[in-house]
């Protein structure tokens, strides 16, 4: 079986996009856009295939779809629970998780946050979730469809996101503030399932590779209105 057959069973390339995640993907589900979408479609090009995008609101629905043989490639935060079943390449974004308080909170960094009596606001299955869920002592989580909602709907004390986003939020609604600090280093990646052959998962790492070696995905973020410094370095692990 070669790469093509392998990575593309169905003759075009099935990319799962994450519609959740501002910073890889924007325009709408009508007309998408972004980093990945950009990936896919160069991907689709060195496999000589058509590229049909599959969109999702979150990224636990992305890797669902990877999973359960819907779509072929996703692009997702590294995370040790979803690389039991999907390979990664090695990141070509990284990306940091930010809280959002209230003005009036007596939290000033994301180093007060894990105590007692802290609840904080999360998206349900995202790259933050599972590492919060593993790291945090004393605080709570609270899960929802987005951390800010959940955040404002039930009172909590703290949300969690991703930084551009969470400093968007921020900004649009007066009497809230940005802890000092990242709570953690989000590494994006493209992945595919376990069940794809050695070839196939080295070929993709290497087409992501060079990618992030050659400028390409610096350039493909300024071209999308992000800082190009959000791309990894080549090497990173």
């Amino acid at each position: 079986m070669t790469t093509t057959e392998d990575l593309a069973p169905t003759g075009a390339l099935r990319a799962s996009i994450n519609l959740g995640n501002a910073v890889l993907t924007n325009g709408s589900s009508e007309s998408p856009a972004g980093i990945t979408v950009d990936i896919a479609h160069e991907l689709g090009r060195r496999l000589d295939v058509p590229v049909d995008l599959v969109l999702w609101d979150a990224a636990r629905k992305s890797v669902d779809a990877v999973r359960d043989g819907a779509a072929d490639v996703c692009f997702l935060a590294v995370d040790p629970v979803r690389a039991e079943e999907l390979a990664f390449s090695a990141p070509y974004v990284l990306i940091e998780g930010a809280y959002a308080v209230r003005e009036s909170s007596p939290l000033r960094s994301a180093a007060d946050v894990d105590r007692d009596g802290i609840r904080i606001g999360v998206k349900l299955g995202s790259a933050y979730d599972l590492h919060l869920s593993r790291s945090l002592g004393s605080a709570e989580l609270v899960r929802g469809s987005d951390g800010v909602d959940v955040f404002a709907e039930q009172g909590l004390e703290v949300a969690a996101g991703i930084a551009q986003p969470i400093e968007a939020y921020v900004s649009a609604n007066p009497g809230l503030r940005v802890l000092d600090g990242a709570f953690m280093q989000i590494p994006q990646a493209v992945a595919v399932s376990r069940r794809h052959g050695d070839e196939s998962v080295a070929w993709l790492r290497s087409v992501v590779d060079e990618l992030v070696a050659t400028g390409w995905v610096a350039e493909a973020l300024a071209r999308h209105g992000h800082d190009p410094a959000l791309a990894a370095s080549a090497g990173t692990s």
